[in-house]
């Protein structure tokens, strides 16, 4: 039986990495940690998930340098419209979290597939159960429950991680036509991947009593 301290203390423990070591991660480790991934669960087991692994050194810098052209664009946007001091903030405090992962030996681009499945196309298409975009929608909360397993499985093995979706609302386009992604599928976040430089403390989280509420 699952030892749940042991489960919790791996889930309290996880923290998002920004400084990483300049070690490579084996294709070995990596298979293993999407070997978590996969079994995460989905909407009528559609499994609308797809991992893109970027060890190349400079086409991370080439994303990294993509998020940063994006974000400089859109502060001089700001600036002329009037938000000046939010373009300079938009840069100096939002750019090195969009960019965290320039250092990482690893980058893994999480993609939401089509969603698809029996029940889609034997009953929900066929009433015109819910608009198109809401399969969207579906794919990508599948598309982030693989990702949670993913990071979770990283730092059992040793390993750090940081989710981020910077890149994807500044940088999208770019990055999906640089990496060839085909249209039909959402780019989610990228999450960096590497052996820890220096690990952050805990951040303090809301009491369980502030999130939820029991019905019985």
């Amino acid at each position: 039986m699952t030892n749940f301290l042991e489960v919790k203390e791996l889930i309290q423990n996880r923290r998002s990495i920004r400084k990483y070591k300049d070690h490579d991660v084996s294709n070995e480790d990596i298979y293993e940690i999407l070997d978590c991934a996969r079994y995460a669960p989905s909407d009528t087991n559609s499994q609308t998930w797809e991992f893109l692994v970027i060890k190349n050194r400079e086409k991370i810098k080439k994303i990294e340098e993509m998020t940063w052209d994006a974000l400089r664009e859109r502060a001089k946007e700001a600036e002329e419209k009037g938000f000046e001091k939010e373009g300079k903030l938009l840069l100096r405090s939002f750019g090195p979290y969009a960019t965290a992962f320039s250092g990482a030996p690893a980058l893994i681009i999480c993609l939401a597939t089509p969603y698809n499945s029996k029940f889609k196309e034997k009953i929900f298409d066929p009433i015109e159960l819910v608009e198109e975009s809401v399969w969207v929608e579906e794919g990508i909360k599948s598309s982030c429950l693989a990702s949670q397993n993913l990071m979770l499985a990283a730092y059992a093995k040793g390993l750090g991680t940081c989710p981020m979706t910077g890149p994807v609302l500044l940088a999208q386009e770019r990055i999906r036509e640089y990496l060839a992604i085909e249209r039909v599928k959402e780019i989610n976040m990228v999450i960096a991947l590497g052996y820890p430089e220096e690990t952050p403390k805990k951040m303090a989280r809301k009491e369980v009593s502030e999130i939820s509420v029991i019905i019985e």
